[in-house]
């Protein structure tokens, strides 16, 4: 009876010392790993504002830009009604950026000019800068997750290939996911593509299929009313995204060797969607007439995302998100100067 008991009081004390220590590691281990830690170094926490984040050119009357401006020196108006700027970035400010490259069967015959005017374009960015590859054709894929060591992203840019369709819209869409991780940093995409987007052409083909003369097909289809168009543009909008489409002669509607209304209607508004990408968010589309020119044009982007500052304000009184139409004006204090930023947003 004492032998039985003594064994029972070791036992219990030996499993009462495992528990504990088992708990002492666990609680080591949180100590250790800070709850939902970031795997990646290069990550950025992300963080949630409402906020109207601006990205805003300034030029003189000669159209070059002035880069030595202060918070000061801006005045925002949302509806006409001046807004108070909270948040100001210079132009020397650091920009995450989404390098958006189309792979699909209609860049094949040029993907090694493709590949060396993108090379020397991160090349011409500020070393602060953080990048992110993704490509796109049949499927949307992150080649290169946002970094700034330039040899990771020189990687992705090489050893991107691809062939079949155009998902330009959904590798926006993925674009936008990937630089909502990036927190409050200045954001912009430059999306090389030809702007014949699969799912959009299918659509577009449908609306014109009855059309006789090139009028009535373009007539046919509203390229602006996309729903899927307008909710990258919403989405860029809540972010401050630019957006710089690098559109390709491939999709060039002057271009069609065989001009059919139908054929003319589909990529006139693949143009005029690349046009509205560009507008809404403030960047500029940049039409492609010679594959030579691509390295120029990379490089005049490139000259573009120096000389923006960053401008963010919270609407007076908390305006309602009933999802109408906001006005963006932005002046600078010296009358010579010229700003410019996207036009406004849907208050979603």
């Amino acid at each position: 009876m004492i032998y039985s008991r003594l064994f029972f009081t070791f036992h219990d004390r030996l499993i009462a010392r495992i528990a504990l220590t088992l708990i002492l590691l666990c609680f080591c281990a949180s100590l250790g790993r800070p709850l939902n830690a970031q795997e990646n170094p290069d990550d950025v926490l992300r963080v949630e504002t409402n906020l109207v984040q601006l990205n805003v050119g300034v030029v003189d009357r000669q159209g070059r830009a002035v880069t030595n401006l202060s918070r000061n020196d801006f005045v925002v108006y949302e509806d006409d009604v001046r807004q108070p700027i909270v948040n100001f970035e210079p132009a020397t400010a650091p920009f995450s950026l989404v390098l958006l490259l189309d792979m699909s069967s209609s860049t094949r015959n040029f993907r090694m000019t493709l590949k060396q005017t993108a090379l020397r374009f991160i090349d011409a960015l500020g070393p602060a800068d953080r990048v992110a590859v993704i490509s796109f054709d049949s499927k949307v894929e992150v080649l290169a997750k946002f970094t700034a060591t330039r040899q990771k992203t020189a990687d992705a840019i090489t050893y991107a290939e691809g062939k079949g369709e155009t998902h330009l819209f959904q590798a926006l869409r993925r674009s936008l996911e990937e630089l909502a991780k990036e927190g409050q940093r200045r954001k912009a995409i430059i999306v090389l593509s030809d702007g014949l987007d699969t799912e959009m052409r299918n659509m577009d083909r449908a609306a014109a299929g009855n059309a006789r003369t090139n009028e009535e097909a373009v007539a046919s289809i509203k390229p602006e009313a996309s729903g899927t168009l307008n909710e990258v543009l919403n989405a860029a909008d809540r972010q401050g995204v630019t957006i710089y489409p690098l559109a390709l002669p491939s999709g060039d509607p002057k271009r069609l060797a065989f001009p059919e209304p139908r054929q003319i209607a589909i990529y006139t508004s693949a143009r005029t969607r690349m046009q509205a990408l560009a507008d809404r968010t403030g960047g500029r589309l940049n039409a492609i007439r010679r594959l030579e020119d691509l390295g120029f044009l990379y490089a005049e982007v490139a000259a573009d995302l120096r000389t923006l500052y960053s401008v963010g304000y919270q609407p007076a009184g908390g305006r309602a998100r009933d999802g109408r139409w906001r006005k963006i004006r932005i002046e600078v204090a010296r009358p010579e100067l010229i700003a410019r930023t996207r036009p406004g947003y849907f208050a979603h």
